[in-house]
């Protein structure tokens, strides 16, 4: 599911921390449940890719911070916009026409690449964990 941040207001951000939730200098975080991260090997502050699926489509966004989280078992939340590409453009709600932002069915990989953009670097050090 996707979630705004405490300093948003709609696609607005006008900061990267959010009080709510711990964190502090980043946005591109995936917040997981614990028992689900540990049955993964996925630890806090791991980079993972995430990829959505729906009719035979995938979209996947990189690079996103694991965060420990109490969270449903099976289910994660990411920011928006910046999980924005993994819902799929015609998975729509039935009588709204709304994007289906809080059901894609995701899967969570340790990252491709083992290193953080230069940004993202710079910003890792303040996410809890």
């Amino acid at each position: 599911m996707t979630v705004r941040s405490h300093d948003q207001f709609n696609t607005t951000i006008y900061e990267y921390n959010d009080r709510y939730r711990g964190i502090h200098g980043e946005r591109r975080v995936l917040f997981m449940n614990e028992s689900d991260m540990a049955a993964r090997g996925i630890k806090a502050k791991d980079l993972l890719d995430i990829t959505s699926h729906f009719e035979g489509e995938q979209r996947t966004v990189e690079k996103f911070i694991a965060v420990p989280y109490e969270i449903p078992k099976g289910n994660v939340a990411a920011y928006f916009p910046e999980a924005n590409p993994l819902v799929p453009i015609s998975s729509v709600a039935k009588v709204s026409n709304t994007p289906t932002s809080k059901y894609v069915v995701v899967t969570v990989v340790p990252a491709k690449v083992g290193q953080a953009p230069q940004a993202q670097k710079q910003r890792q050090q303040a996410v809890p964990a």
